[in-house]
């Protein structure tokens, strides 16, 4: 199959989206398709992969879903994207984020492909959905497949858009993380139990619980250690510095961002895993590289966390926004070995389930099964054929009347 794969964000800036695109396009070239990334990015043409078919470079960074989206409103899309569709003549494009502003709209309107959408994003109001509804709803029409990533994203979506759908969630390499031959990180390897944290600085995050839960951490675990990976910068990370500062917490070390070979060590160098967002997560990536590296998680209990971690099993789940909650928690696993052994197990076996492998060849039956549908659809004699063409076309303009007394001339 020829798939072009559509992203709204800046690729391949990171990002859980442009990640799962990226793991998608690299399973479905391995299994001998053709795919094509269809994305705006910021980067320079010649620092793409020759399959990333770039539309602009004009990316604008956006509040969104309480984080800040990368993406384009630029008006030359619309050309390019037409343009790209007529020369690539995809047999599926699979549009993620569609309600997404610009690009993925735009690609819907002129794709004649079979289209499958995946949303990605929960939150727990939509303005957008709200006020563009019956906008939206034309172009969902062009879906002939709907992909969503966990149940918290469903029960979002079809509240708006209901409809028929599929369950398919996120994926993670899991033989990058649970390799027996990864190295910890040499300075944080001493014995000493270390609480880790991947993500960036945004609100949603929660990282200021953690941190407000470490002064009580430390307490009752004077030799305790908090390790802080992720892209932030120095302004984001300069009021928890303050913070660490007053408190005098000297085991709390900001390592900022680090390459994508180097995350697994700092996996492996965990004693346990700390996610305590406050919401607005669809999925749990991070949970699941945990759990793949064997390290046991605690983490917010809120709807996408729930999709992939079982409280007690492969950790525990605590009130979100409670630093009390979160402390007593890590205090616990800190001082329980056996627990750990146990969740560690029962984490690595959950993450195997999760994937690529598996996620991508789930994906791959699906546009099969769709474009079987589609097929019987449009067979001669079909009943069902004239109305399903119906919703494959692109509407046309209508002409505009000619004045009275003008008709035949």
């Amino acid at each position: 199959m020829k798939i072009a794969l559509v992203s709204p964000y800046d690729y391949p800036y990171p990002g859980g989206v442009t990640e799962h695109i990226a793991a998608l396009d690299q399973h479905f070239r391995a299994l001998g398709h053709t795919t094509r990334i269809i994305a705006a990015s910021s980067k320079d043409e010649d620092a793409l992969d020759d399959h990333v078919l770039k539309v602009s470079g004009a990316v604008s960074t956006v509040p969104f879903s309480g984080s800040n989206a990368r993406i384009t409103f630029a008006p030359a899309i619309y050309r390019r994207v037409k343009q790209l569709l007529k020369q690539e003549q995809f047999d599926v494009v699979h549009v993620h984020e569609p309600s997404v502003p610009m690009l993925s709209l735009v690609v819907l309107r002129h794709s004649h492909a079979l289209n499958v959408g995946t949303f990605h994003a929960y939150r727990e109001s939509n303005m957008l959905f709200q006020v563009a509804g019956q906008l939206l709803k034309r172009v969902f029409k062009r879906l002939d497949g709907r992909i969503f990533v966990s149940d918290a994203v469903r029960e979002y979506v079809t509240q708006y858009f209901p409809g028929e759908h599929i369950l398919i969630p996120n994926g993670i390499d899991c033989a990058r993380f649970c390799d027996p031959h990864i190295q910890p990180i040499e300075k944080f390897d001493d014995g000493r139990p270390n609480i880790l944290y991947v993500g960036r600085m945004d609100k949603r995050k929660g990282f200021r619980y953690l941190l407000r839960a470490f002064p009580h951490i430390k307490r009752a675990i004077p030799d305790a250690r908090l390790i802080v990976v992720g892209a932030f910068n120095d302004k984001d990370k300069a009021p928890l510095v303050r913070y660490a500062r007053a408190w005098k917490l000297r085991s709390v070390h900001f390592v900022g961002r680090v390459s994508r070979e180097e995350l697994p060590r700092y996996y492996r160098t965990a004693t346990i895993f700390c996610a305590p967002s406050t919401g607005f997560e669809s999925f749990g990536i991070i949970l699941l590289e945990a759990m793949a590296a064997g390290v046991p998680v605690i983490a917010s209990n809120i709807t996408g966390y729930r999709s992939v971690v079982t409280d007690q099993a492969e950790g525990l789940l605590v009130p979100p926004q409670d630093e009390n909650a979160l402390a007593r928690a890590a205090i616990d696993l800190l001082n329980a070995p056996e627990r750990r052994a146990q969740m560690s197990a029962a984490g690595k076996a959950k993450a195997a389930q999760y994937d690529w492998d598996i996620i991508a060849q789930r994906v791959l039956a699906y546009y099969e099964q769709l474009i079987a549908a589609r097929a019987t659809a449009r067979a001669p004699g079909n009943r069902r054929s004239a109305r399903v063409r119906h919703l494959f076309r692109v509407p046309r303009r209508k002409k505009k009347s000619a004045p009275p007394g003008e008709e035949n001339e």
